[in-house]
Formats: C-alpha cells, sequence, structure tokens
C-alpha cells in the first residue's frame, strides 16, 4: 500500500501524499448496494440545532458501508471477494461471501487477499481473518476488532494500522490482559472476540491532504489559532505583536488542552486497567 506524490506543479501538489489505491481488488468494483444506506450529516450540531462540535461541515456526500463488527455467522466459513475503499473509516473493507450466497462487509486485515478463507467461531485456527474468543488466541498475537462486552460487537483497534497484543491469560481468573494501539494495559473478559491480525492500510499515517480544499471535502471547516483572536473571544488572545499567549495553553472556556485528566475518577471501568497509557 504504497503512498503515491507528485510532482509539485502547484502548490498543493507540493505536498500531497495519498494512497495509489494499489491493494483495492479488483480495480473499478464499485460497492455492494445492498449493504449500503445513505447517510445524514449533522455538521456538528445536536438534535436541537445547536453547534456542540465546532469546525465540522457537511463535506462531500457519502453512503454507509454495513460493516459486520460482530462477526456472528459462527462455524461458516466465508470467501474474500474483494478489498474496497470505505469513505467513513480510515481501514480498508472486505467483501466476503458464505456458501449460501450471503455476503457483509468486514474490516479487511492486513495481508489478506481475494479467495482467502475467513471463519468466526470457537475452535478454529488462529488465522489470519479469524474471528474467536480471546481465551483461544495465543499470548503475543496481534489482534484487532476488540469487544469490551460479550455480543455487543468490536469496539477497540478498528482503525487502520491499528492492533492490539495478547499479553496473559492466567487460568484461575476469566480475564485477559491486552495491550491496546494507546500502550495502555487493559482487562477484557476472555469470553469476549477479536479478529486476528493488524488492520490494513498501515500507511494511512503517512497521507498528506495537501490543501484546504481537502480538509473542506472530509467535513473540517478553518480553525483560527487561539493566539490571533481577541482577549473577548479566547483566554489566549491579545497582545501586542505576535505574543505566545502569556499562559498555558487552553480551550476558550479555559480548559487546560495539555495535562489535563477528563476521565472520571468514578467510572466503573476505571478498575480493568491495569496501565495507563504513557502521557
Amino acid at each position: 500500500m504504497p503512498i503515491r506524490t507528485f510532482k509539485p506543479t502547484t502548490p498543493t501538489l507540493r505536498w500531497k501524499a495519498i494512497s495509489d489505491f494499489s491493494e483495492l481488488m479488483p480495480k473499478g468494483k464499485k460497492p455492494e448496494g445492498s449493504l449500503m444506506e445513505s447517510k445524514h450529516r449533522l455538521g456538528g450540531r445536536n438534535n436541537t440545532g445547536r453547534v456542540t462540535a465546532r469546525r465540522r461541515g457537511p463535506g462531500h456526500k457519502r453512503y454507509y458501508r454495513i460493516v459486520d463488527f460482530r462477526r456472528d455467522r459462527l462455524d461458516v466459513p466465508a470467501t474474500v471477494m474483494s478489498i474496497e475503499y470505505d469513505p467513513n473509516r480510515s481501514a480498508r473493507i472486505a467483501l466476503v461471501q458464505y456458501p449460501d450466497k450471503e455476503i457483509r462487509y468486514i474490516l479487511a486485515p492486513n495481508g489478506i487477499k481475494i479467495g482467502d478463507k475467513v471463519q468466526s467461531g470457537s475452535g478454529i485456527e488462529p488465522q489470519l481473518g479469524n474471528c474467536m474468543p480471546i481465551r483461544e488466541i495465543p499470548a503475543g498475537t496481534f489482534i484487532h476488532n476488540i469487544e469490551l462486552f460479550e455480543g455487543r460487537g468490536g469496539q477497540m483497534a478498528r482503525s487502520a494500522g491499528a492492533y492490539a497484543i495478547v499479553m496473559t491469560k492466567e487460568a484461575d481468573s476469566t480475564m485477559a490482559q491486552l495491550k491496546l494501539p494507546s500502550g495502555e494495559v487493559r482487562l477484557v473478559h476472555q469470553n469476549c472476540v477479536a479478529t486476528i491480525g493488524q488492520v490494513g492500510n498501515i500507511d494511512h499515517e503517512n497521507e498528506s491532504w495537501g490543501k484546504a480544499g481537502r480538509s473542506r471535502w472530509l467535513g473540517w471547516r478553518p480553525a483560527s489559532r487561539a493566539v490571533a483572536k481577541n482577549p473577548v473571544d479566547h483566554p489566549m488572545g491579545g497582545g501586542e505583536g505576535k505574543s505566545s499567549g502569556g499562559r498555558q495553553a487552553c480551550n476558550r472556556w479555559g480548559q487546560l488542552a495539555k495535562g489535563l485528566h477528563t476521565r472520571k475518577k468514578s467510572k466503573r471501568s476505571n478498575r480493568y486497567i491495569i496501565q495507563r497509557r504513557p502521557k
């Protein structure tokens, strides 16, 4: 999945770096219409029309691909039919077909190819793309699309290049220790399922949008720097010349932007965190 760069014939092409989409197979295949639904863009507004997430815009129109995060078709092997682009996520998705002609989208692991077989269930081999309970996955294995609650579907390690590592599984405990992509070590019930392998499209982190227009296509509106504002608009605004702010970085309501712990101390899931992510 190499990154494609361009000759700097225009200022916008100088820093542009995008995926060459060479991993998408077959070429020119259209997405499966039965697994798509329209997606309404809210522009950062809640149900009353008030802006609750700033700097969000409409962006280009997208259709949502219905991805199977639960992998609940058990003990039936499926064949990978294609690897496709999904505009709603950084990872690629794979179209799989079961023997009874049922088709589903799943997250495409790194290295999966057309014609490969994937399966979900207990007692299967821990091979690339297979989904199985954590209790049956060997220690040191890369996994993704991890459940937090049994039967709810994968919620962790779903973005491009993400993976978690199975650290330990104690025989006298129902929990397993996983090292998450953030570096956090967390307890997860061994009955929760996960998919073997690393999420594909690893080079996504090396992409560069190159111009402001592409940000607008993706739904991101411009943001002005806090130190460029007036004191009435932001605590870091004002000053003669290009002032650096004169205080710790914060948002417009005075909440510190660096080092402030926003997680509730009384959160019930705190007991499942063995080691916090590094600062």
